[in-house]
């Protein structure tokens, strides 16, 4: 297809977080195919504030209104363009209302009659078969004529998130060993946590060894924070933790970017350090790695083994949790040597 005139763009983001963060090439590779359009984003207030700053749009629009003041809205704005990273039938029907001449999506969720451009998945006996996000979007970008290979990973992250960060948390900026963030939690589900007492046991063998600052960074929800406290209940070195004092979208990001290393369940998180070029280990248990394949050079990955890994499920369906349990501390360890160095 030939490449698309194209003036004035929407682009609806996608609402997980890491899928957003994953994104960003297709972002920037459209924001350079089309240097003179102008580009909005569309996307809820968490995901705006944990991509701005970027250059790769010249507005947002905060998806926070109802349905009908949405459409309302989009109408007043004249877009000629609507690519859409979110895969639902709300988003496709809403731009479809909007009278957006060209609407680029994925043909799924019932909604092929409301798109102009169909990408269509590729499937295997029905089920979706495993593509890298930033691939999935990266071929919605190359369907408007932005094409790229750079599957580089970028968020950004200001003065004053940085400011509130170290005042937030001093005992980073005054300890003479590594700063180490471990991320327990997940908003996919159960299935895909490392124990809590293994991650006290961990942060134990860091702090002894190392001197670590230990950030355990977890989200201001009952189960998050009830991990924070179980792993600090199984650790005897005093950890730091967002239960007690959480962090803004934007120090939050301040706080990876001062990260000499990550270890992190398959979540969001870590494609925030991937973004801010950090040493990571990702612990994976029943996703399977190829969906969020980045080819990210500073990741150890730690796949567990069980008969069933990967399912790709929320909730673990054997009475014991056989992929995550097969993750021992002392292989997280070695990977931690691996990517710190040993410690005499």
């Amino acid at each position: 297809m030939a490449p698309t005139v194209a003036k004035n763009i929407l682009i609806w983001l996608p609402s997980p977080l890491g899928d957003a963060i994953l994104s960003t090439p297709a972002l920037a590779a459209i924001r350079s195919h089309f240097a003179d359009a102008r580009i909005t984003f569309l996307a809820s207030p968490v995901i705006k504030a944990f991509l701005e700053p970027t250059s790769s749009c010249d507005e947002w629009i905060e998806n926070k209104e109802s349905f009908l003041s949405l459409v309302r809205r989009l109408q007043s704005r004249r877009f000629d363009t609507a690519i859409l990273l979110k895969n639902s039938f709300g988003s496709a029907l809403t731009v479809f209302l909007a009278g957006i001449k060209r609407r680029i999506g994925y043909a799924r969720d019932t909604r092929n009659i409301l798109l102009t451009d169909r990408l269509k998945p590729k499937r295997q006996n029905g089920n979706f078969v495993p593509v890298s996000v930033v691939d999935y979007y990266l071929n919605l970008a190359q369907r408007v004529g932005a094409e790229s290979r750079d599957k580089t990973l970028s968020i950004g992250v200001t003065d004053r998130d940085r400011e509130i960060f170290s005042i937030t948390f001093p005992e980073a900026r005054k300890s003479s060993g590594p700063l180490i963030i471990l991320v327990p939690g997940g908003a996919f589900g159960p299935s895909k946590l490392w124990p809590p007492q293994r991650f006290g046991e961990l942060a134990d063998q860091l702090c002894k060894h190392y001197k670590a600052c230990v950030v355990l960074s977890v989200a201001p929800t009952p189960l998050e924070i009830a991990i924070s406290s179980r792993i600090q209940e199984n650790a005897t070195w005093p950890l730091l933790s967002l239960a007690n004092r959480p962090l803004k979208p934007g120090p939050l990001k301040a706080l990876f970017e001062r990260a000499d290393l990550v270890i992190a369940n398959d979540t969001g998180p870590r494609h925030i350090a991937a973004a801010l070029n950090r040493k990571i280990i990702t612990l994976f248990g029943p996703n399977n790695p190829a969906w969020t394949q980045t080819d990210y050079p500073h990741e150890i990955q730690i796949l567990g083994q069980a008969d069933c890994a990967p399912c790709d499920k929320p909730r673990c369906r054997p009475k014991e949790h056989t992929c995550m349990l097969s993750i021992s501390v002392s292989s997280v360890f070695e990977a931690v040597e691996k990517m710190l160095g040993t410690t005499k």
